[in-house]
C-alpha cells in the first residue's frame, strides 16, 4: 500500500510542498516565496498564475527530492490561505484579474453598505462572522462591479469564483473539478454554517450569481485526481490554513486550542457541536472533519502578526532579515515605553475596526531603533494575548496551556514574552508547519492510510515549552500601555 502523503500549502508569502510518511514525519520539503502587490493605499493583491505555477513547481520539486515514485503517493492534500479571492474564465482557466488578498481593505465601503442595509444581524447569525472587508463575498462583488462584463459572464457560468484552494484544485484537475470545503466556504461571508449551504439573502445583497460558486464538501474527501509523473493521484483533502493547523495540532476535543504565528496570527478553539456566540467579536466557523457534520470553532484573527517583521525589513530597512529582530530586541533592557500597533489593514478581533491604522507611540529623545524593533516583536504577543483572554471569557473556559505553531515559534524571545504576558505555559509543536500536517492527516484519513483521530493523536510530538516568569505588576503595566496604544489607533481612517 502507498504510504506517503503529499501536502500542498499555499500561504500569502510562500508556496510549500511537503512529503509525509505514515508516521507523520517529514521526508522532504520544498518552498518558493511569493510576491505581493500593493497598487494603492490599503489594497493588496497577488497574481493567480504565480500562485499556481509556484505551487506546481514545488510539488514536482519535492517529489524529485524525496526519491519516492509517484505511485507511492497515497494522496495529495491541499491547504491554503483563506478569503483571498480568485475569479477565472471557465473555458480557458485564465484569471480575469489579480487575486484580491484577504488583507486588502478596498471593500470596506461595500461592507459598510451591507451594514447600512441592516444585514449585520443576518451575517452574524448565518455565517458566524463579523462583517469585515477581509472576507471573500465583498471582494467578489468588487470584481464583478469593476471588471467589464464579469457579472453577465458569471450569471452564464462562464466566470468562476474560488478561494485559493479551489483555484489550485481546478488547475490540478485540469478544470474537471470546481469545489471547496466547509472551512473555506465558511470564510466567504456567503455560507450558512448551520445549514451548510450558500445563503441566498447574502448572494442577492451582493448580486453574486450562484452559478459561479463551487460545490462544497467535507475537508477530508475524495475531490478528484491529479497527474504526477504519469500517475493519477487522488486529491483527498482541502482545508483553510488555520483549521488545517488546528487539525495538525490534534485539537480534536472540545476546548482544545492552538495559535498559529504567521504573517497574521490565528487563535482557534474547537467548541465541538456547540456553536458559541461571541459577544466580543470573535467569529464562529467550521472545523475540518471527515463527514457532513463538522465541529464548530471559535476564532480570533490578528491581521498583522509576524508580518510586522517583514515591514521592518522591507519598508523601514531596520533589519536585513526577519530573524534579526530578536537579536536587536534583546540589545535593550525593555521597550523603553514604546508601543507599535501594526494596524496596517485595520484590526481584527476583539476590536474589529476596519478603519484602525498603525501607530507608534511613546517616542522620546532616548528612543533607539532597537526599542522600535522590540515593540514590533512584542506587538505580536500582545495581540494574541487579547485574543486568548477574550476567547476564554466568551467560551467560559480557562486554558491551562496554549499549543503554538508557525514560523515565528522559532523566536525564543517572542515565545517567552508570550508566556509572560499570558501567564500561561506555551507548548511548541515539534513541526512548525502543522498546517501542512493537518492537510496530510485529512488526506490520509480519506484514503485509509490512517483510520481515526486517535491514531493521529498518538503521532503528535511537542518540542520547546515556555513557562511564565514575569512579575505580575510588570505584566499589568505592559498590558495597560498596550491597550492605551491600541486606543490611539482606532477609527483613524475616515469612512468614505
Amino acid at each position: 500500500m502507498s504510504k506517503y502523503i503529499l501536502a500542498l500549502e499555499q500561504g500569502m508569502s510562500a508556496s510549500r510542498a511537503i512529503v509525509f510518511d505514515d508516521e507523520g514525519s517529514v521526508l522532504a520539503s520544498a518552498k518558493r516565496d511569493l510576491g505581493q502587490l500593493y497598487p494603492q493605499q490599503g489594497w493588496a493583491e497577488q497574481e493567480p498564475m504565480e500562485l499556481w505555477s509556484s505551487q506546481y513547481a514545488v510539488m514536482m520539486e519535492v517529489v524529485a527530492k524525496s526519491g519516492i515514485a509517484p505511485g507511492d503517493i497515497a494522496a495529495v492534500g491541499i491547504t491554503a490561505q483563506r478569503e483571498t479571492t480568485v475569479l477565472w474564465e471557465k473555458a480557458t482557466g485564465r484569471p480575469i484579474c489579480n487575486a484580491i488578498s484577504w488583507q486588502c481593505r478596498r471593500t470596506a465601503p461595500i461592507v459598510q453598505g451591507l451594514l447600512d442595509k441592516g444585514l449585520e444581524g443576518h451575517i452574524r447569525k448565518v455565517t458566524g462572522l463579523v462583517p469585515d472587508a477581509c472576507f471573500s463575498g465583498p471582494k467578489i462583488q468588487w470584481i464583478l462591479d469593476n471588471v467589464p462584463g464579469a457579472r453577465e459572464k458569471a450569471r452564464r457560468g462562464e466566470v468562476l469564483f474560488g478561494t485559493v484552494d479551489s483555484w489550485l484544485l481546478w488547475k490540478l484537475t485540469q478544470g474537471r473539478v470546481h469545489a471547496t470545503d466547509y472551512t473555506n466556504a465558511g470564510c466567504t461571508m456567503l455560507f450558512d454554517i448551520d445549514r451548510l449551504q450558500w445563503d441566498d439573502t447574502l448572494l442577492d445583497a451582493m448580486d453574486i450569481p450562484r452559478a459561479m460558486l463551487p460545490e462544497v464538501y467535507p475537508s477530508s474527501h475524495l475531490y478528484g485526481t491529479t497527474s504526477i509523473g504519469g500517475c493519477e493521484v487522488p486529491i483527498a483533502s482541502l482545508a483553510g490554513d488555520q483549521q488545517a493547523a488546528l487539525f495538525g495540532q490534534c485539537c480534536f476535543e472540545k476546548g482544545q486550542a492552538k495559535n498559529t504565528y504567521g504573517s497574521g496570527s490565528f487563535l482557534l478553539m474547537n467548541t465541538g457541536k456547540d456553536r458559541v456566540k461571541s459577544p466580543s467579536g470573535l467569529v464562529t466557523g467550521l472545523a475540518c472533519g471527515t463527514d457532513d457534520r463538522p465541529d464548530y470553532v471559535l476564532e480570533g484573527s490578528v491581521f498583522v502578526g509576524a508580518g510586522v517583521l517583514e515591514w521592518l525589513r522591507d519598508r523601514m530597512r531596520f533589519i536585513e532579515e526577519s530573524a534579526d529582530a530578536a537579536y536587536y530586541a534583546q540589545k535593550v533592557e525593555d521597550n523603553g515605553g514604546i508601543y507599535l500597533v501594526p494596524a496596517f489593514t485595520g484590526l481584527g478581533a476583539p476590536y474589529w475596526d476596519m478603519y484602525a491604522r498603525g501607530c507608534l507611540v511613546g517616542i522620546t529623545r532616548g528612543t533607539r531603533r532597537e526599542h522600535i524593533i522590540r515593540a514590533a516583536l512584542e506587538s505580536i504577543a500582545y495581540q494574541s494575548a487579547d485574543l486568548v483572554r477574550t476567547m476564554e471569557k466568551d467560551a467560559g473556559v480557562c486554558m491551562a496551556e496554549l499549543k503554538v505553531d508557525g514560523g515565528a515559534i522559532r523566536e525564543r524571545f517572542l515565545m517567552q514574552f508570550q508566556a509572560d504576558v499570558l501567564d500561561k505555559k506555551i507548548r511548541c509543536s515539534e513541526l512548525r508547519d502543522t498546517t501542512a500536517l493537518g492537510a496530510a492527516y485529512l488526506a490520509g484519513l480519506a484514503v485509509g492510510l490512517w483510520h481515526n483521530t486517535r491514531e493521529l493523536a498518538d503521532l503528535w510530538t511537542g518540542a520547546a515549552v515556555y513557562r511564565p516568569s514575569m512579575n505580575a505588576a510588570v505584566r499589568d503595566r505592559l498590558l495597560r500601555g498596550w491597550h492605551k496604544a491600541v486606543g490611539r489607533s482606532l477609527h483613524w481612517e475616515e469612512a468614505e
